[in-house]
């Protein structure tokens, strides 16, 4: 087995050393900042798997988001039935936030793809992994140069996460009505 493959099980069944040191992690994490740069990833199995590459022009930010349904803010007046839902129907997955929350603050930036790495009772985790559209390292790399181009994938919906929210994980029968959106399929019809 590869060493990748070894931290892999590691994660998916912990051992007492490793949980006592997530609860030291997530303590200190609830105590920074919501959108946090970091040198290298927590999960470097897993990072490495989505594209991440330990070189110039990569940078890896940690995103917290709030649990719980999405809700508009109290009613102050106008008390109309109609207006009177609180809760908010967004087709995200919370993943997508975190991507969206963390290219905001690097505005120079793209998101190659983000995944989870911790939870608690009121937040999420999730450690994005952002390419410099404009560093040079990148440009001239043949695997990733190809992201510099794609300006706003990520409010697009073309990450990973946003794909499957967008319900394009599915392929062949049954999911005729999916592509290119469900949207224009609805004015095709």
């Amino acid at each position: 087995m590869s060493l990748y493959k070894h931290v892999r099980e590691a994660w998916k069944k912990p051992k007492e050393t490793l949980k006592e040191l997530n609860k030291e992690r997530l303590i200190s994490w609830r105590k920074s900042l919501a959108t946090v740069r970091i040198e290298r990833p927590t999960r470097i199995d897993r990072a490495r798997s989505l594209g991440y590459r330990a070189k110039q022009g990569i940078i890896m930010v940690r995103q917290r988001v709030l649990k719980g349904g999405r809700q508009r803010p109290q009613f102050k007046s106008g008390r109309r039935p109609k207006h009177m839902r609180r809760k908010k129907i967004v087709a995200k997955n919370y993943q997508q936030i975190c991507e969206e929350r963390a290219n905001k603050k690097y505005l120079n930036c793209e998101v190659l793809n983000s995944y989870k790495v911790a939870e608690d009772g009121m937040y999420y985790w999730y450690e994005i992994i952002l390419v410099d559209r404009f560093h040079p390292q990148i440009l001239s790399d043949k695997k990733l140069s190809w992201v510099t181009t794609k300006q706003g994938r990520v409010y697009r919906g073309l990450t990973s996460a946003g794909r499957k929210s967008r319900g394009l994980r599915n392929k062949g029968i049954g999911s005729e009505k999916i592509r290119p959106s469900l949207r224009a399929q609805g004015r095709r019809h």
